[in-house]
């Protein structure tokens, strides 16, 4: 009661004193012909919103006259843990600093050259980004000719490359062969089985054909540059990539090649409606390092997208070998799918030994729905 009494006290001494500001400067500019409105002097302004916020907040820790407690929330819990892993909403708010960095920029002129800090908001949840008014960057060449073959050496100058280490596509293709740069690397992949790892795309449009199953769309997930819709086009397989540009310019070498690069991260949900894609392939962006929840919504997400009889395609995926049996293996298997295919094999490199890595390459078929 007390405390109640003191909050309305300051309260009543707060609106005292508006009143008393307010009086004062309306008494100070009246003059026997009205002129044109002074500006309020800042320390005014000051006043004024400090005794604003006192008011704000004071109220704020008013006790509640109602006695009656808040009734409980009916939002479904995976949708309240959704909202911590994926953008359905907007989460720029929670990182100020990254937007505030983002939106610095001058209006109506060119965008800064900052992808990687778009980047930064994408994988954060802060995604779609706010629109901006400024125009975004060009090169000043533009391709000459329709990309016929895709694995033609990628043409320079055909993309701003300022902000990473190489700035052509030549020295990415020599830093790593295994970035995608390559063509000549690249030409290659999806083609040879060498071990049973390995699912060749001959392969996969025999088992196709034998389980009369056409495959005609397909979605890649983590695709990189865009190599095995590349290589699916020339079967008349229209792929739709998704990739994002960590360190490497890999949505504009999606792009070049004459595919259809969608820049969306692993967390974010497929923009496919449900169950039109025949195939789908996640490469070795989806691996162990993924949360295991939103793994699961992965998974489902790529259920949604599939038709029945449609295949599920689980490239390279890599964990610790304990980690795949006790828990990524019951997690595909929540899915009910056909098992076309699965194989396990070590993985051989340094990270892999250490860690006690395996790969796991699975081709699973969706079942029709009853």
């Amino acid at each position: 009661m007390g405390f109640t009494m003191s909050l309305n006290l300051l309260l009543l001494l707060a609106m005292v004193a508006t009143n008393i500001l307010s009086l004062y400067h309306l008494s100070s500019t009246i003059q026997s012909t009205p002129p044109a409105p002074p500006p309020v002097p800042d320390h005014l302004i000051h006043q004024l919103s400090t005794i604003r916020a006192t008011i704000n907040h004071l109220t704020s820790l008013q006790p509640s006259s109602s006695p009656t407690k808040k009734p409980p929330s009916s939002t479904p819990s995976d949708l309240l843990l959704y909202t911590h892993i994926a953008p359905i909403a907007s989460s720029c708010k929670d990182h100020p600093l990254l937007l505030h960095q983002y939106m610095n920029y001058t209006p109506f002129a060119l965008c800064p050259n900052d992808s990687p800090l778009a980047e930064d908001l994408i994988l954060r949840g802060c995604h779609p980004l706010p629109r901006r008014r400024c125009f975004s960057r060009t090169t000043s060449t533009i391709p000459s000719s329709l990309p016929t073959n895709p694995f033609a050496t990628l043409p320079e100058n055909t993309a701003l490359l300022g902000h990473y280490r190489c700035k052509t596509f030549s020295c990415f293709a020599s830093t790593k062969s295994d970035m995608g740069f390559d063509m000549t690397v690249e030409k290659s992949r999806f083609l040879t089985y060498k071990t049973d790892l390995d699912l060749p795309i001959q392969q996969l449009f025999q088992l196709s054909k034998s389980a009369k199953s056409v495959i005609r769309l397909a979605l890649d997930i983590g695709g990189g540059t865009g190599t095995f819709a590349a290589h699916v086009k020339l079967q008349n397989v229209t792929v739709i990539t998704t990739t994002m540009n960590f360190g490497a310019p890999y949505n504009e070498a999606v792009a070049l090649r004459g595919l259809v690069p969608l820049h969306v991260p692993l967390q974010q949900r497929l923009p496919v409606f449900d169950g039109v894609v025949d195939l789908v392939r996640c490469g070795r962006a989806v691996n162990r390092w993924i949360p295991l929840i939103t793994m699961e919504f992965l998974l489902f997400d790529v259920d949604r997208v599939l038709r029945g009889g449609g295949y599920f395609w689980l490239d390279h995926f890599f964990s610790k070998r304990t980690d795949l049996e006790k828990v990524f293996s019951p997690l595909i298997g929540k899915l009910g799918y056909k098992k076309v295919k699965w194989a396990v094999g070590n993985k051989t490199d340094s990270s892999g030994v250490k860690n006690g890595e395996v790969y796991l390459t699975a081709l699973l078929q969706k079942p029709l729905s009853n």
